[in-house]
């Protein structure tokens, strides 16, 4: 057979066309937590020499809430995550009949939480003041606020607390730094 009826694959158009994630790499206030955090740990155990290193992260959602508690928590102030979801409230009951039969009976339901609609995630009190931070990571994608939360920040707002809206960790660490200056 000739060489000119077989068909190839371009393999580079194929290369060009995929889309890369960007590789993470983390600011220098995220290491500036990790840092405060091993102290940290150094002060609550003075006698152990290998002492973990905590690891964070502002590339997800969870993370960045963390690191936002944390901070917060480690300069003395308090943080608190507000879980607003509701629960799942399992009704089911399993039976087994005389020849060895599993049966289950009844439902799973989800029962809606009672807090306001809209509620921030994080509710922190620094130097005194009421201040509610709602997380929107720019890593993921998240970034517009619900017609709940947006009431929400103009109640709190109008009651004379504090509303922020944190991307990422470098931004609440350059605000916090000021606010508690």
């Amino acid at each position: 057979m000739s060489g000119g009826d077989t068909q190839s694959f371009d393999f580079n158009s194929l290369e060009q066309s995929k889309v890369t994630k960007q590789r993470y790499t983390k600011h220098e206030s995220v290491k500036i937590l990790e840092r405060l955090a091993l102290e940290k740990l150094k002060i609550r155990y003075p006698n152990n020499p290998y002492l973990p290193k905590t690891i964070y992260t502002d590339a997800t959602t969870n993370g960045l809430t963390r690191c936002v508690i944390d901070y917060i928590s480690f300069n003395g102030f308090q943080a608190e995550r507000i879980n607003s979801t509701g629960a799942i409230k399992d009704n089911r009951k399993t039976s087994t009949d005389v020849l060895g039969n599993i049966r289950t009976i009844g439902s799973v339901q989800f029962i809606k939480s009672n807090t306001q609609t809209g509620t921030a995630d994080i509710s922190s009190t620094i130097k005194g003041r009421s201040v509610k931070i709602e997380i929107k990571c720019e890593a993921t994608g998240d970034n517009k606020q619900s017609k709940g939360q947006i009431e929400y920040q103009k109640q709190i707002e109008a009651a004379g607390g504090v509303y922020l809206i944190v991307r990422n960790f470098n931004q609440f660490y350059e605000w916090f730094n000021e606010f508690v200056k």
